[in-house]
C-alpha cells in the first residue's frame, strides 16, 4: 500500500517549468551551440549518478553498459541531425525516429525488437476571461517515449508538457526508479492522463456556462434568443481536439496493463490498469461533452428560430392594425363626387372614431392571443 501511495504521489501533475536547459549529445560539439537535449542522466539502484558536468548520451550509455542501471535522456523538438546520433547510439528503429522528429502523430504504442515506442498527446487548458468565437480552449503538445532495457528517451514537442518537475519527483522516490525505464513510462502516462482529468473539469465549466446562457429565460420570462452559435461551435471544435488526444490512447494503455511485455516490469504493469481506468473515464466524459454540445447547439438554433417567429408575428400584427386606417384613407382619397360623408359636419370625427375602435379591437384580440 505504501508503494501505491508513493507511486501516485510521484506522478501528481504540477505546474510546468518555463525554463529550458541545454546540453550536448555529441562530446565534440561546441558547448556554446544550443542543443535539443534538456537533460541526460544515469540512474543506478533508483538514484541519479552524480557527475561534475552534463553527460552526453554516448558517455551516459557507456557508463550504463559498464556499471549497470539505465539512462534517461530528455529532448525538446530535436532536428533530424540532432537526433540521428542518439538514434544510432541506442539502435532506435528508423520509422520510430522519423515519427519522433516530425511530430503530429496519433497516440499509439509500437513494439520493436529491443524497445517500445509510445506517443502521448499532452493537453493544456488555456485560461480566458470570456469565451468567444475565437477562444482557444485547449493547447496540445506531444511526448514520444522510447523504452529500452537500459534506456529511456523522451522527445517533447510543443511549449507545454514539461517533464522537469516529474523527473525531480521520481528522483525523490528511489524505490520506484529502481524498477527501471518502465517505471518512468508509467509515471509519464499517469502524468499525462491526470492532465486530461484537470482539463476535462475546466472544459466542463465552460460548457456549463454556455448551457446556462442558452437556457436562461429572456426578459419578461420570454424565450431566450440564445447565444452566438459561433461560440458553441468553437467550443465543439476544441472538444474534438481533446477527443483526438484521449480516444486513441486507451488501447495502448490497455495493452500495457493486460499483455505481458519483457520491457515492462511486472510490478509496474499492474499500475497501468489504474491509468487505463482514469483514461476510460475521461474518454466517457469527453464523448459526453460532444453529445451535450450537439444538444446545446440544436437548442440554441431552435430558440433563435422561435425568436424570429415571434418577431414576424409582431410585424404581421402591426401591419394588420395599420391596414385599417390605410384602407379608410385610401377610400376617402379617391375624390368621388358623390360621397355623403364629405358634406357632413360630423363625418370626419365619426370616421376617425370608427377607425380607432376597429384598430383597438384588433390590437386587443392579437394581444389576447399572444401575438403582441
Amino acid at each position: 500500500m505504501s508503494m501505491i501511495r508513493d507511486l501516485r504521489a510521484a506522478v501528481r501533475p504540477s505546474r510546468p517549468s518555463l525554463r529550458k536547459d541545454t546540453g550536448a549529445y555529441d562530446a565534440t560539439r561546441d558547448p556554446s551551440t544550443p542543443s535539443a537535449v534538456v537533460d541526460c542522466a544515469v540512474y543506478r539502484d533508483g538514484r541519479r549518478v552524480a557527475t561534475d558536468q552534463q553527460l552526453s548520451p554516448h558517455e551516459a550509455m557507456r557508463q550504463v553498459r559498464r556499471d549497470g542501471g539505465f539512462v534517461w535522456i530528455g529532448l525538446h523538438e530535436p532536428s533530424e541531425a540532432e537526433f540521428s546520433g542518439i538514434a544510432g547510439e541506442f539502435g532506435l528503429h528508423p520509422l520510430a525516429v522519423e515519427d519522433a522528429v516530425q511530430a503530429h502523430q496519433r497516440p499509439k504504442l509500437e513494439r520493436y525488437d529491443d524497445s517500445l515506442f509510445t506517443v502521448f498527446k499532452t493537453i493544456h487548458y488555456v485560461e480566458h476571461d470570456e469565451l468567444t468565437a475565437n477562444s482557444e480552449i485547449v493547447e496540445t503538445g506531444e511526448v514520444m517515449c522510447f523504452t529500452g532495457r537500459d534506456f529511456f528517451i523522451t522527445v517533447r514537442h510543443g511549449g507545454q508538457g514539461s517533464l522537469r518537475a516529474l523527473r525531480h519527483r521520481l528522483q525523490d522516490d528511489p524505490e520506484l526508479l529502481a524498477k527501471g525505464p518502465s517505471a518512468v513510462l508509467h509515471s509519464i502516462a499517469d502524468h499525462v492522463v491526470d492532465g486530461y482529468v484537470a482539463v476535462a473539469d475546466a472544459v466542463q465549466d465552460d460548457i456549463d456556462e454556455v448551457e446556462t446562457e442558452v437556457f436562461t429565460p429572456g426578459r419578461g420570462g420570454k424565450v431566450s434568443r440564445g447565444v452566438d452559435s459561433a461560440r458553441i461551435y468553437q467550443l465543439k471544435r476544441e472538444v474534438l481536439e481533446f477527443k483526438r488526444a484521449v480516444a486513441p490512447l486507451l488501447r495502448p494503455m490497455q495493452l500495457l496493463s493486460e499483455r505481458p511485455m519483457r520491457l515492462v516490469d511486472p510490478d509496474i504493469q499492474k499500475y497501468f490498469r489504474d491509468v487505463a481506468d482514469h483514461l476510460a473515464r475521461v474518454q466517457e466524459q469527453v464523448l459526453g461533452f460532444d453529445e451535450l454540445l450537439n444538444s446545446i447547439l440544436q437548442a440554441n438554433l431552435a430558440q433563435a428560430s422561435v425568436a424570429q417567429n415571434e418577431d414576424m408575428r409582431k410585424i404581421t400584427s402591426w401591419a394588420a392594425i395599420i391596414a385599417v386606417p390605410t384602407m379608410v384613407c385610401g377610400v376617402y382619397g379617391m375624390n368621388f363626387d358623390y360621397m355623403p360623408e364629405t358634406h357632413w359636419k360630423l363625418g370626419y370625427p365619426v370616421i376617425m372614431a370608427i377607425t380607432g375602435v376597429i384598430c383597438l379591437g384588433i390590437h386587443r384580440t392579437l394581444k389576447r392571443n399572444g401575438w403582441l
